[in-house]
């Protein structure tokens, strides 16, 4: 069997028929990296706490951005907030003249 025709892990020399020691070990170690590898994403994938944290720091951050986007128009444009103030401001006064 030729290097070509084996699968992974299979590598023979052409000469003696054998695998070298330190080829194997080489395999060995690139063999353990992946699994290693291989093991952490699951184990981030399955980590629900970790997930959950990570989604609510997210949206925490889109909000912030969203608040400070606000905050800019409304320093842009004071029309819209002075409106929607001067609408509360009215309820409230509507409210304690009702009663």
């Amino acid at each position: 069997m030729s290097a070509a025709e084996s699968g992974p892990g299979q590598t023979r020399s052409a000469e003696q028929g054998t695998r070298d020691p330190a080829e194997i070990r080489e395999e060995i170690e690139d063999t353990r990296e992946e699994l290693g590898e291989t093991v952490a994403a699951v184990a981030e994938k399955t980590d629900v706490k970790r997930q959950a944290q990570a989604k609510k720091d997210e949206l925490k951050g889109r909000a912030t951005e969203k608040a400070s986007e606000a905050r800019a128009k409304a320093q842009e444009n004071p029309v819209p907030l002075a409106i929607g103030g001067a609408f509360v401001a009215g309820l409230m006064l509507g409210r304690m003249l009702w009663r």
